[in-house]
């Protein structure tokens, strides 16, 4: 079976974008632009292998973004795209075994669709290149500053996309030839050394993002596509016990009593995680994690929401935002909602302001009222594309 590993180009400073934040490390509805690009290849049938080419620069926003994906170390980019394409490429041909092809990517094309990645990758099984690509439908116009110079016929014309995808070790041999020649895009290089390159069809929402004004457009493409909402409700309880602190929501409070259960007994997390489950049909936690198993004792929740994020994304959702409930009379929710907040959208990969912490105490009343354990409610909107 032929090999194909996807090469994220996210090497930019991002001059024209106007941030200080390259643009690839923005955040898209929650979770960075290079980070949706990386999942989109990360997790298709047809993609053996990601890798990042990156200005070391940004080595810290790229850990932060993608750093728990368990990729392998990032490429140290060159000075142009092409430079850095060629760097990522020779890095591919230090592994054992190489590719047998590659998908080129730019990290800053965060709504690429499943579909035009499996038609790149099909269209290599007949072919030695092609790329997606859409044609101009559009009057184009060639000016002199701000006036018209000529009409330009636009019939044949197509707007090069990524990703644009190869037999490994010809653009490898192509960009080794072409280094210096600072061509703009991989098609070109391959033209350059003879390498005939089909055009595939790509969705009009495959769009490279440039500037802010792109970064929203790209927000509201998603919020239309995602317009089909499911809510997931989650409910837990755990004893209190004697002990020296309690975990809520991944955040450790001192306290005199520790919440008793089979793992970290985070309350809050696994009512979260059976609000996500819900969401999308998929169960209970105790199915996925039986307190029966010895692996899970004493193991921290997080990794319970981990599972159920990545069972999300692989059913083709978006958490939209969480909010969560505390029923009990100590210890006090508020000093520490803040951390909790932070904690809990780092684990759903959204922002902090779609993640909401609160409590309540049940005034005296049943077996919160009377500190013998604490209970958490939790409700998730997960959204998928209509």
């Amino acid at each position: 079976m032929s090999s194909c590993v996807a090469l994220i180009v996210a090497a930019g400073t991002g001059s024209r974008f106007g941030d200080a934040i390259p643009k690839q490390y923005c955040s898209l509805l929650g979770m960075p632009v290079l980070r949706r690009s990386v999942l989109a290849f990360l997790n298709h049938p047809h993609i053996d292998g990601v890798r990042v080419v990156i200005n070391p620069a940004h080595r810290d926003m790229y850990d932060e973004a993608v750093g728990d994906l368990g990729l392998p170390d990032p490429v140290a980019g060159g000075s142009t795209r092409q430079e850095s394409v060629l760097f990522g490429l020779e890095a591919l041909a230090q592994e054992n075994p190489k590719p047998d092809f590659v998908m080129i990517h730019d990290g800053a094309r965060p709504l690429v669709d499943t579909n035009t990645i499996t038609d790149v990758r099909r269209a290599l099984d007949m072919n030695k290149g092609a790329i997606a690509a859409r044609r101009v439908v559009d009057t184009l116009k060639r000016g002199d500053d701000t006036t018209i110079v000529t009409t330009v016929d636009r019939s044949n014309l197509w707007q090069a996309y990524t990703p644009q995808a190869f037999h490994f070790s010809d653009i490898l041999a192509a960009h080794r030839q072409a280094a210096g020649a600072q061509l703009t895009d991989d098609a070109s290089v391959a033209e350059k050394a003879g390498i005939p390159v089909i055009l595939i069809q790509s969705s009009a929402d495959n769009m490279k993002i440039t500037t802010t004004d792109d970064l929203d457009r790209a927000a509201r493409l998603m919020g239309q596509h995602y317009g089909d909402c499911r809510t997931g409700l989650g409910f837990d309880v755990h004893r209190l016990v004697p002990g020296d602190r309690i975990i809520l929501c991944g955040v450790t409070i001192p306290h005199t009593f520790r919440c008793e259960g089979h793992s970290d007994a985070d309350v809050g997390l696994h009512a979260l995680v059976d609000a996500i489950l819900g969401a999308i049909g998929g169960g209970d936690i105790g199915q996925h994690f039986p307190p029966s198993d010895a692996k899970w004792k004493n193991a921290d929740s997080a990794l319970f929401v981990h599972h159920a994020v990545s069972m999300t994304a692989e059913r083709g959702g978006i958490i939209s935002n969480a909010d969560i409930t505390f029923m009990c009379e100590a210890p006090k929710i508020g000093p520490h909602r803040e951390a909790m907040v932070k904690r809990v959208a780092e684990l759903l990969e959204i922002d902090p302001e779609r993640v909401n912490v609160k409590a309540t105490t049940t005034e005296k009343l049943g077996f919160t009222g009377r500190g013998e354990g604490i209970a958490a409610q939790a409700t998730v909107i997960v959204r998928f594309a209509c």
